[in-house]
């Protein structure tokens, strides 16, 4: 087995695994609820997450891990190639292109026409660009939460951002919204279908016939194109890998 401790005799045992070459930290969550073992690579950052009922011994689990290794390595090869902000580069930002540029003056990230403007030094463009698309996918998840909540004549939470590992989108019972800021990254109508979404939930706490016809009332046309969009690419959003 390829598993080693990155510090020495921790509470939980941290643990490297490594596939094919590649250290990946390997994440163990005991879960009292949990009936098996799960296994997952998070798009973030390649890490191995392993979710294990709380009866399960350490052993156990890492032979089990070690059993699953073809399928880690395939799931690590299906990630996106992990590309830094460079200047000269060409990013999507809500369905339209922009180039980043390096400047020698100013002092905050901004959008001029086609460009993205960013200060020096060139070490700290990926970090100040990311918290740039952050702010814009809030500004602009916040509207259209708005836009189609006032569609559903329903109340409101708190709309923010996360960088979840696998959902799009979550809604709360008291009404508080939550998406990927990396939906910013997605054509206009992914980030569009998937608010409708998550706003029928105020509707519909579930997954109903009811809910589903709530959903394309809001957005007044089928989502499914835009659902299979996020299946078959949502991945590929994780090219820009969140700040270590």
């Amino acid at each position: 087995m390829f598993f080693r401790r990155s510090t020495p005799l921790p509470p939980e045992p941290e643990l490297v695994f490594d596939p094919g070459g590649r250290n990946r930290p390997l994440q163990i969550r005991r879960m009292a609820q949990a009936q098996r073992m799960r296994l997952s690579v998070d798009p973030r950052d390649g890490g191995v997450r392993l979710i294990v009922p709380s009866r399960t011994s350490l052993r156990a689990a890492l032979k089990w891990v070690e059993s699953k290794r073809g399928w880690i390595e395939a799931a690590l090869d299906a990630l996106p190639q992990a590309r830094p902000i460079e200047h000269g580069m060409t990013i999507e930002v809500a369905g339209e292109p922009l180039r980043v540029e390096l400047a020698d003056q100013g002092r905050i990230v901004r959008r001029v026409g086609g460009r993205l403007v960013v200060p020096r030094p060139p070490e700290l463009m990926t970090g100040r660009v990311t918290r740039w698309l952050r702010k814009i996918a809030l500004e602009r998840l916040e509207a259209e939460t708005m836009r189609f909540a006032a569609r559903a004549g329903v109340s409101l939470g708190r709309v923010s951002i996360g960088d979840p590992r696998a959902r799009w989108g979550s809604c709360s019972a008291n009404g508080d919204i939550r998406y990927s800021w990396r939906l910013i990254l997605a054509p206009p109508a992914v980030l569009e279908a998937t608010v409708a979404h998550e706003v029928a939930h105020l509707l519909h706490m579930d997954h109903s016939r009811d809910f589903h016809a709530a959903v394309e009332r809001l957005l007044g046309r089928d989502p499914s194109p835009e659902r299979a969009w996020l299946r078959a690419y949502g991945r590929e959003l994780y090219w820009l890998r969140r700040e270590s």
